[in-house]
């Protein structure tokens, strides 16, 4: 499985979300980054960590994440926005990267970020 081995982070404001999303990439062999549930905390996380890809709500109690997802791409990790709501319009520059719809399936999740990764048998 692609996702054996890989640090993943969590930036989610809910907990119950993201403890689910956490069970789900465990169960898939990956080691869990956080969950972040604030965008200071992420912030930290996304700047410090060792992190293969990472799993972003846009909204985290009433903040943007598109902080983290610039230090993000400013570090050459791959990402996807995973968020009930669309993208802002001034957000453009973050327009290719993934969006999944929330209510998401955490299978969909996985499967997200085993297209993200680089094929390997870590």
């Amino acid at each position: 499985m692609s996702l054996a081995g890989k640090n993943i982070l969590i930036v989610e404001d809910e907990m119950i979300v993201a403890m689910d999303l956490e069970d789900s990439l465990r169960r898939h062999g990956a080691k869990v980054i956080g969950p972040a549930l604030r965008l200071k905390t992420a912030l930290d996380l996304a700047g410090s960590a060792a992190i293969d890809a990472a799993v972003l709500d846009v909204n985290l109690n009433g903040e943007r994440s598109y902080p983290v997802a610039q230090l993000l791409l400013e570090r050459g990790i791959p990402f996807l926005f995973a968020t009930g709501y669309g993208h802002v319009e001034q957000e453009m520059r973050f327009a290719e990267v993934p969006l999944l719809k929330k209510p998401y399936r955490s299978q969909e999740v996985v499967a997200r970020l085993e297209a993200l990764l680089p094929l390997t048998n870590s």
